[in-house]
């Protein structure tokens, strides 16, 4: 008998309003060679991840052509076909490897569509549940390449459309070309980044799915405190973080250590009290305001509807210099300091003005403010 907590404790998530699928997936990126190129160094070790995380309970596995390329696909055939019932199998399409360490857009709709079509025969499915757009292509009209999924959906090549690595005004840009049901974006307890992408997604009641959920989160110094005084690994109170965060949330960690599943796994029944939850989360907010060497950092775009905030991740590989310290406090610290944005030059406590962008992005600024002790006057949208 196994007395692990199954994935099924995360609580469950139905993509696109009709595949339920446990909160804590899997992610398959790590189950190639290093820099995700090549074959692993132990295949029989990959392998044996992926089935123990089906045994456990996970029925969400992503992964994308590009891993390998093709290796992460094949050995997901390999270990689990023919697959069990309710498992979910979601794959990327649009970025493209010359080499180990190049990772090159590719949103046109001929190489989307061909990818599609390869994927189908990688993975052996006659559908696939989910498939996603890796990452916009720039060169390309971002409603083209997501008309071209819209396509393979209306030939029944793709059940489910996602999208990955975008901003809310690309999210909402893609909803005019096709139903969206997810968007995979960085998230985790040291880069919230794309919180307002997180918003937006329940909003909209669209699953987040969360890549690089622990990396680098034991720097996170509540993270840590927490995982020593209750025994457990970082990565499980980070997981435990992320699922408290929100009911669209879905991590997908990956590993290709079954030990490292199991451990993964375990998160799904740990559960945060709210004050360690709070505490995290003011540690991450301490981390985006104070830390010099984070590019996670808040930016402010103007545009024609006036100042709007929006946060961009200058590096997809952010690294982290030292543990952040949540007791930073800075008094009577500036919007512009405190989140990129000129808040019409400001105080903090001025940030619930209608200048300030849209109520979502003040009532946001608002929380921040309160949970860091440095507001000034009534900060509610």
């Amino acid at each position: 008998m196994n007395a692990r907590p199954p994935a099924s404790a995360a609580g469950t998530i139905a993509l696109g309003g009709d595949l339920p699928v446990n909160r804590l997936g899997f992610g398959a990126m790590r189950l190639t060679g290093k820099e995700i190129w090549g074959d692993p160094p132990d295949r029989t070790q990959a392998i044996a991840a992926l089935r123990r995380a089906v045994d456990l309970g996970v029925n969400f596995i992503d992964t994308a052509d590009a891993y390998g390329p093709s290796v992460s696909e094949n050995l997901i055939a390999e270990a689990l076909h023919p697959y069990p019932d309710g498992l979910v199998i979601a794959t990327k399409g649009g970025l493209v490897r010359p080499g180990p360490y190049r990772w090159e857009r590719d949103g046109r709709p001929g190489h989307l569509r061909k990818a599609c079509e390869d994927s189908l025969k990688r993975l052996r499915l006659e559908q696939i549940p989910l498939y996603q757009l890796h990452k916009p292509d720039p060169r390309v009209p971002f409603g083209d390449s997501v008309g071209t999924l819209a396509d393979l959906q209306a030939e029944g090549k793709v059940r489910h459309i996602g999208i990955s690595t975008v901003t809310e005004d690309q999210l909402l840009e893609a909803q005019q070309a096709a139903p969206i049901a997810s968007v995979q974006n960085r998230y985790s307890a040291v880069d919230r980044s794309s919180q307002g992408v997180l918003d937006l997604c329940a909003a909209l009641g669209l699953a987040f799915i969360a890549w690089a959920p622990v990396k680098q989160t034991e720097a996170n110094s509540a993270v840590a405190a927490i995982a020593r005084q209750r025994g457990t690994w970082h990565y499980q109170v980070a997981l435990a973080w992320l699922l408290a965060m929100s009911p669209v949330m879905l991590p997908i960690p990956g590993t290709a250590s079954p030990a490292h599943v199991e451990a993964n796994v375990a998160a799904a029944a740990f559960e945060l009290t709210a004050e360690e939850t709070a505490a995290i989360t003011a540690c991450v907010l301490s981390a985006e305001r104070f830390d010099p060497g984070q590019p996670t950092i808040a930016s402010a775009v103007t545009d024609s509807a006036g100042l709007r905030l929006r946060r961009s991740r200058q590096a997809e590989s952010t690294r982290v210099s030292r543990p952040f310290d949540c007791r930073d406090t800075v008094p009577n610290v500036s919007a512009s300091r405190y989140l990129g944005a000129d808040c019409e030059g400001g105080s903090v406590a001025e940030c619930s003005s209608p200048d300030c962008g849209t109520a979502a992005t003040r009532r946001r600024m608002a929380s921040i403010c309160q949970l860091a002790g440095v507001c000034r006057g009534n900060l509610a949208a």
